[in-house]
């Protein structure tokens, strides 16, 4: 089978090449049912995260062995199943999420870890789905628990996470407050119906925000969503109010910010980490309930998944550059042949 290989810590941007980190095999051995409950799954796509890319350069948290394949959230057509398998049949369309290896042709996994993707739902974009959204919704839904009339601010709004934060907050019925930079990154997020988008390449955060909220009569921030870090973190703290709850997301913008414990006391703060990942070990149930709702509202049109750029697997240096250069509103996807011509008979 084909798949993408990590053979070093480097650079996944440049032309994947002998001096590239990642290289594409085109014979790599294909995975076997290891168990009577494993279930091989034929990939259609597989979605591209900036936690792929930080991994790759060596700066994740998580830092597995090499060679690995990378890869995370994906969609795919059940090509075989182990003898125990109950909750799958081959041909069925899934959609799940791993540690590793979803970029590639087949990976098997147990029938505990896929999830049905329901009639009339893009199989592409359900590839999309389970790291962006299921981020978002256990930081939205689970932890902060947003209500109705809440204010969210959402930083980076146009990215992957950005997006499906938006998207959440508007179907909790939050007054949602997008962060962007760019003309058309702000064009597309009002086109969602956003409450109110800030322009960072025409004005700050802090003045934009005021102003909006003093237009609704609104007091200040409940909810920060920051997948960002940096300045933009520290200078949007000055908007929330007493009680607030901050998402800890990530740093895309390469700077942890601090977080003063002192605010956080007088104000009465809660600060939530967010690695989404680790619900896996320690509350997986969280992340099914919180899968099978955004998959229903998937199918219902409640969200939907903005698919930026596509690319072939031997493209994945191209992939992996429009995240760096911040080229992306919405999702990168690795997209491979048409599956449904290439079931195999096992």
């Amino acid at each position: 089978m084909e798949a993408l290989l990590c053979t070093r810590i480097g650079d996944p941007t440049i032309p994947i090449s002998e001096a590239s980190p990642i290289a594409v095999s085109t014979s790599h051995p294909v995975p076997e049912i290891n168990s009577l409950t494993a279930v091989r799954v034929r990939i259609c796509a597989t979605s591209l995260n900036y936690a792929n890319y930080l991994q790759i350069l060596g700066k994740y948290q998580e830092k597995p062995p090499l060679p690995f394949i990378p890869g995370s959230d994906y969609s795919g057509i059940v090509e075989a199943v182990g003898g125990g398998v109950s909750r799958f049949k081959v041909g069925d369309r899934v959609c799940s999420f791993a540690s590793l290896g979803s970029f590639a042709e087949l990976i098997v996994v147990d029938q505990s870890e896929l999830f049905l993707v329901p009639d009339g739902c893009d199989l592409v974009a359900a590839g999309a789905l389970p790291v962006a959204f299921g981020t978002s919704h256990v930081a939205l839904v689970h932890r902060a628990q947003l209500k109705p009339g809440q204010v969210l601010l959402v930083l980076g709004a146009a990215g992957g996470v950005g997006l499906s934060a938006v998207q959440i907050g508007k179907v909790c019925g939050a007054v949602v407050i997008a962060v962007a930079r760019g003309a058309e990154k702000v064009e597309f997020l009002k086109s969602l119906g956003v409450d109110h988008v800030v322009n960072l390449s025409q004005e700050s955060v802090l003045e934009s925000v005021k102003k909006f909220l003093k237009s609704r009569n609104l007091k200040g921030v409940n909810v920060l969503y920051d997948p960002v870090g940096g300045k933009l973190m520290k200078e949007s703290m000055k908007l929330l109010k007493w009680g607030a709850h901050i998402l800890v997301i990530g740093f895309a913008s390469g700077e942890v910010p601090v977080i003063p414990a002192n605010i956080a006391l007088v104000k009465n703060w809660t600060i939530h980490g967010l690695y989404w990942g680790s619900y896996k070990i320690h509350s997986p149930s969280v992340l099914e309930d919180s899968l099978n709702e955004l998959l229903s509202w998937l199918a219902r049109g409640l969200i939907s998944i903005n698919i930026s750029h596509r690319y072939s697997l031997s493209e994945a240096n191209l992939a992996f550059s429009a995240i760096k250069e911040r080229k992306v509103i919405g999702k990168v996807m690795i997209v491979f042949e048409e599956t449904s011509t290439r079931r195999s008979k096992l």
